[in-house]
């Protein structure tokens, strides 16, 4: 199917690894002209080098923290208008409830949504002028079956589908689409780490911990596994184009089916 993205610019924030690299090479490969960002120039350079080998030809940089609002104004200079925003910048920790200092809270919740608030605040009314864009905020599973290992970043992640829902209502009657993308746990860079963290053995083989993993910690997932990035990406890619015209204002899953819900 083609997605119809040639002539499409879109912006991939946090995109120098895992879930995001693969969103900006879906959507390179599918013809999208794709600014990425990052906070270390050498990962840049890498992950654009990775999109061009896999067929993306139009695939640039620009360096800043989309977290800080000094960062955002850099990116908003480089790139004052885009057709595609991918809020896909994020953290996550595993913290006992009583362990989670007021900084702990602060910085959960400056990354995983102001960075998303801020460029949103910035694309949203240059895609209501043209009558056309997409937003989308990959958020988590998390955001729906808090964990309470990590409650600070649900709460993150619950915060990113109620601001993507508020402005989904503001594109009314319009060709403009807020969505979010609830992952469950994904393969990505430094997944391994985070799995042995939580093993009863940590010297056992990444299988070992990850059937684990799955059996206790999150005993609700019907697919067993982690998710690869690239299913989480093709998901994304839908959402970004002319043919997910009529979704809006939605929270799509791509978590294996964790949230024991039909809704």
């Amino acid at each position: 199917m083609d997605l119809q993205l040639k002539g499409k610019t879109a912006l991939v924030t946090g995109a120098t690894a895992g879930i995001g690299l693969e969103i900006a090479r879906t959507l390179a490969v599918e013809g999208a002209r794709v600014i990425i960002t990052g906070r270390d120039r050498a990962k840049l350079a890498s992950a654009i080098a990775a999109v061009g080998a896999s067929g993306g030809s139009d695939i640039t940089g620009v360096l800043a923290d989309a977290a800080s609002a000094e960062g955002a104004a850099i990116i908003v200079k480089a790139e004052p208008s885009v057709d595609i925003l991918v809020n896909n910048l994020g953290i996550y920790e595993s913290k006992a409830f009583g362990e989670i200092s007021d900084t702990d809270w602060s910085h959960l919740f400056d990354v995983n949504v102001m960075s998303g608030v801020r460029l949103s605040r910035a694309y949203l009314p240059v895609m209501l002028e043209r009558n056309w864009g997409r937003i989308i905020f990959i958020s988590s599973e998390a955001g729906l079956a808090i964990p309470c290992d990590m409650i600070h970043y649900g709460m993150s992640k619950t915060a990113q589908l109620s601001v993507s829902r508020g402005l989904a209502q503001m594109t009314r009657g319009t060709n403009v689409t807020v969505n979010s993308v609830l992952p469950g746990p994904t393969r990505s860079e430094g997944i391994e780490a985070f799995l042995r963290s939580q093993a009863s053995d940590p010297s056992a083989t990444i299988n070992q911990i990850e059937a684990e993993f799955f059996a206790k910690a999150r005993s609700a997932s019907i697919l067993q596994r982690m998710v690869e990035a690239e299913e989480v990406a093709n998901l994304v890619a839908y959402l970004a184009s002319p043919r997910s015209s009529a979704t809006n204002g939605a929270a799509l899953r791509a978590e294996g089916g964790l949230v024991n819900t039909i809704a």
